[in-house]
């Protein structure tokens, strides 16, 4: 009799954990879908070769990376006059490709900082605002040639792209200053305050993409890592750019990767995940969250792959000029699907 009871309740207890298992599956499968799986398919082939235009846009790359990263050096709010120095660059860069220049300034400490602003007004859609945006700083003892002159100079090169175009939305290309320490994730970060103009206008941003150190890439197995559980999913060479946004952006981050896989010869990973999980909000799409707009990171994943992250060696020669060229190159087909222009 009491043989009996005791399987009885051991085949209840596998029945409930075969329920639970069920139930975790299930769950597991639910994220999966939600927040990993994206639209498309990575391309997994040999890269193609550069070409002549393709070229021409890594020479201007290197060579606005080599500018803000080798002669200007590292800027901040430690060397001031550096950091002013970019800003002047950076704008005088916008100038030469047709710009008219906004500065938006505002000041700490008896100083002044400035994002850098360029727009092209919309069509039918002008009311819906992209913004393509990138931070200009260093973090302290760093040139940061990846992090991040490869961003903002790939937001110049975007620029010079779309420079004469008529889109349907309205499309700004924005340097953001302050976004590393002591600024980061605080009122006085640029992106945050730009943002904040944003929605005291009522502006309605659609879509806001963040270039975050992008230069870096590796096809050596175990070159790339992730924080758990997204190591579970993605690849462990380091050799993609990643599209990463939070669960409020899904709908960006998938619009936009798709858009890339359809267009670049390049491999991609994308995510729309829990803002919370360390990385995904450590850069300028962060501070458009915090204001109810949709963003992404467009991203090498950073201190995950790149060993050179914040430190003096995030130098110009640690950049892959080829595959950033390629990087850069897919994203104007991204741009232009997001505010409705042909570049063909």
């Amino acid at each position: 009799m009491l043989l009996g009871k005791i399987e009885l309740s051991n085949r209840r207890t596998l029945t409930r954990l075969a329920i639970l298992s069920t139930i975790l599956i299930s769950l597991i499968s639910g994220i999966w879908l939600s927040m990993i799986a994206m639209p498309g398919k990575s391309y997994s082939g040999t890269i193609p070769p550069l070409t002549a235009q393709e070229i021409s846009l890594r020479d201007a790359l290197q060579r606005d990376v080599e500018k803000l990263s080798g002669e200007i050096g590292e800027r901040n709010f430690i060397q001031y006059q550096k950091l002013g120095e970019a800003a002047d660059f950076l704008e005088a860069s916008f100038q030469a490709a047709g710009y008219k220049v906004e500065r938006q300034g505002y000041k700490i400490d008896d100083k002044f900082y400035y994002n850098i602003e360029v727009e092209i007004p919309g069509g039918k859609k002008a009311d819906e605002i992209v913004v393509i945006g990138a931070h200009y700083d260093s973090v302290v003892g760093s040139p940061g040639a990846n992090d991040n002159a490869t961003g903002a100079a790939g937001v110049l090169a975007l620029a010079r792209m779309f420079a004469g175009k008529k889109p349907e939305k309205t499309v700004r290309f924005v340097e953001f200053v302050n976004e590393e320490p002591p600024f980061f994730w605080t009122a006085d970060m640029g992106s945050l305050v730009y943002a904040k103009r944003c929605r005291e206008r009522n502006e309605k941003i659609v879509s806001m993409l963040s270039l975050e150190t992008i230069g870096y890439y590796s096809d050596a197995k175990n070159s790339q890592k992730y924080p758990a559980p997204l190591n579970l999913f993605y690849p462990t060479s380091g050799n993609f750019i990643g599209f990463i946004g939070n669960t409020s952006s899904s709908k960006l981050v998938r619009e936009a990767i798709a858009s890339f896989r359809r267009h670049a010869e390049f491999p991609s990973e994308g995510a729309a995940i829990p803002g919370g999980i360390p990385g995904v909000g450590w850069s300028d799409q962060w501070s458009f969250w915090q204001h109810g707009y949709p963003g992404l990171m467009v991203t090498d994943t950073a201190p995950y792959r790149y060993p050179y992250y914040h430190t003096a060696q995030d130098t110009p020669d640690k950049v892959d000029w080829e595959r950033t060229t390629k990087v850069i190159a897919g994203l104007e087909k991204v741009v232009a699907d997001l505010v409705g222009v042909d570049i063909n």
